[in-house]
């Protein structure tokens, strides 16, 4: 059975003010990492943040762009889940090269602007993942069915 093409539509449909508030506290969070006084003893340490920062905003923008254009629901969804995965990855490396900073005049800010924009863009990604698997399954169990019935 086809997947119902105005659910698999909806579970693409990405809050534009959820959006729109991450990318301000990635852009927040870029300019505190590059034009703010973010520091660490460790050397290097504050450009692979600026490099997992670059990441994970790539990452935001891989996970939400438009897939109408791909043809199969199935390969819309598994695409998606896909760049939902790397987004998961590359905020775990963005957590572990926050944790080499610890100082500066700007580090408190940083920290909290990290800790409510990692919260906010898990709380996006798992909304998605969840409809996204819910669709996926049904078609399992549609596909599991059909095959009982032969």
């Amino acid at each position: 059975m086809a997947f119902d093409p105005d659910r698999v539509s909806a579970s693409f449909d990405f809050d534009c003010n959820h959006v729109a508030a991450l990318r301000r506290d990635w852009l927040a969070l870029l300019d505190l990492a590059v034009f703010g006084d973010v520091r660490s003893s460790k050397i290097g340490a504050v450009d692979r943040l600026r490099k997992r920062l670059l990441e994970s905003g790539e990452g935001l923008r891989s996970l939400t762009n438009d897939r109408s254009w791909i043809p199969q629901p199935r390969e819309q969804i598994k695409g998606a889940m896909g760049a939902s995965v790397k987004l998961r990855d590359v905020l775990l490396g963005l957590e572990r090269a926050a944790q080499s900073v610890n100082g500066g005049d700007d580090f408190a800010r940083f920290e909290k602007t990290l800790l409510g924009f990692r919260h906010e863009l898990l709380r996006l990604v798992e909304h998605h993942e969840a409809l996204w698997a819910i669709l996926l399954e049904e078609q399992y169990d549609e596909d599991t069915d059909d095959e009982e019935d032969d």
